[in-house]
């Protein structure tokens, strides 16, 4: 596989728990930045994916009112949760 150096400068304690983590798990820290760039650009993908369903929803007009999802939602600490708004 062809790599890119990538270089970002990052806090000083950022640093030092990435270089503790490592250490732990005995792994460079190249190996846990890659790691986590990888988490974060698929979570982030999955955050577009999601939006653009959504607004997709929106459109088709497939919604549910504020008021049922708040009413939802304050019910869950209660004895008798109500059923989740569709």
């Amino acid at each position: 596989m062809n790599t890119k150096v990538l270089t970002a400068h990052v806090p000083i304690p950022l640093a030092e728990k990435i270089d503790q983590i490592a250490a732990r798990i005995e792994r460079s820290r190249g190996w846990i930045v890659k790691q986590a760039l990888s988490d974060w650009v698929d979570q982030e993908e999955d955050r577009r994916r999601m939006t653009l369903e959504g607004m997709t929803d929106v459109k088709a007009g497939q919604v549910i009112d504020h008021q049922s999802v708040q009413a939802w939602a304050e019910s869950l600490s209660t004895d008798k949760p109500l059923p989740m708004p569709r």
